[in-house]
């Protein structure tokens, strides 16, 4: 039985939102002035550093973690965590629950990140400066997750879409053979992020409008973290190709996605990941294909393919004016990077942009007369760090090559 049935169904004198703040304010009452600055502390990477400098309660608190959805009748537990964390937990009885169901639950519930919690255990002990050398003696060992408000939000109820175009096959361009395992690959480590995944193969032009028109208007990217598109096709300079050879540039794939066009995900990243050739095309060998077609002579800015606003990463597997390699067995070099690196870093708390710098270098170093370097461009405002997966799922048996 979750912790949320348990607080629901264990009282029935509650009955409603109004019943729920008059618990909250008995909480509230029973928490002195330092004890309102210790769930400052604890709350900073829920609630951002303003609005709780303007807290002068905990019910100010209170109030700022339900309007963020961390913090309702319905799911008490993050408060049942913190205030075990304070050691009040004899409080515990205004959300009808005990310190043992909250111990019982926190391997699964957890929203407070070891590293925070270790923070506060030691600020309990220890002056500031004492503090600041523990920190600086144990830094290596400990998790890479800022303590400032650097980091996009990956705690909403569910992480979000990922959405993979795979066009194989064209009227006239070659078969891209080989992109059935990029996008298995994609799937995979998505899923094991949390994802939901949508495939979609060969997709025409109207094919894509459609598809763009569904995520666009998607009523639940309200309650999403991120929003990922991949996209794996034949390609020219800023633009890719649908099945039925219509060229489309990336500029409108993202312009869906903007605050304007899509308000659910205003302030949340988007991240877009494109498997096609930015250049003209390249003889390969027989193993080899590359997914170009011969650009125009003259290009515009890289960077006018993504949207003038915050929040975007547009993940390239080539330089402007390149191709990009694929294997007709293996999947593409970008793509299979990609999946490795997202398998091997996350677990180690890496941002995204450090995972793509990890991917340049490794594709960079592949081939030997036929190179190739990815290139991401982005106005991120934050970093993109994804929670590590609590289950392996299928990646013990997933392979990069």
């Amino acid at each position: 039985m979750s912790f949320q049935v348990q607080s629901r169904s264990s009282s029935s004198d509650d009955n409603g939102i109004g019943n729920f703040r008059r618990r909250l304010l008995n909480i509230d009452s029973n928490l002195g002035d330092q004890a309102v600055e210790k769930l400052k502390f604890l709350c900073r990477d829920f609630v951002s550093h303003k609005k709780l400098e303007r807290s002068r309660s905990a019910l100010d608190i209170f109030d700022h973690l339900m309007t963020e959805d961390l913090l309702s009748e319905k799911d008490p537990f993050l408060l049942a965590e913190l205030l075990c964390i304070m050691q009040h937990s004899s409080l515990l009885k205004y959300l009808n629950c005990t310190k043992e169901q909250v111990k019982r639950l926190l391997p699964t519930q957890k929203k407070v990140s070891l590293f925070r919690k270790l923070l506060y255990e030691l600020s309990e002990d220890i002056d500031s400066e004492d503090l600041k050398d523990m920190i600086f003696l144990v830094r290596e060992s400990l998790p890479k997750v800022q303590m400032e408000e650097t980091m996009y939000r990956m705690d909403r109820k569910h992480r979000g879409f990922c959405v993979i175009i795979n066009n194989r096959s064209f009227n006239s361009l070659s078969e891209r053979k080989g992109t059935n395992k990029d996008a298995e690959c994609l799937k995979l480590v998505f899923q094991w992020l949390g994802f939901i995944i949508d495939i979609y193969d060969n997709v025409t032009k109207s094919h894509l409008e459609k598809v763009l028109q569904k995520y666009k208007r998607h009523p639940d990217h309200a309650d999403g973290d991120c929003f990922v598109f991949c996209v794996l096709t034949h390609g020219r300079f800023g633009a890719v190709y649908s099945s039925d050879e219509a060229l489309i540039p990336i500029r409108e794939i993202m312009s869906h996605f903007t605050a304007q066009q899509c308000p659910s995900l205003a302030n949340k990243p988007k991240l877009f990941f494109i498997q096609a050739c930015q250049g003209e095309e390249i003889q390969s060998s027989v193993s080899i294909q590359a997914d170009a077609i011969n650009p125009e002579p003259t290009d515009p800015p890289l960077e006018d393919s993504v949207p003038v606003e915050a929040d975007f990463l547009l993940g390239l597997a080539t330089v402007p004016g390149y191709v990009s390699f694929r294997h007709k067995t293996k999947g593409s070099w970008y793509i299979q990077a990609l999946c490795k690196y997202l398998k091997d870093y996350v677990p180690k708390h890496e941002d995204i942009l450090s995972i793509l710098t990890a991917v340049n270098d490794n594709v960079s170093r592949q081939g030997e007369t036929k190179k190739q370097m990815p290139q991401p461009v982005f106005t991120l405002r934050k970093k993109v760090i994804f929670p590590v997966p609590q289950k392996e799922l299928l990646l013990e048996s997933f392979h990069c090559s």
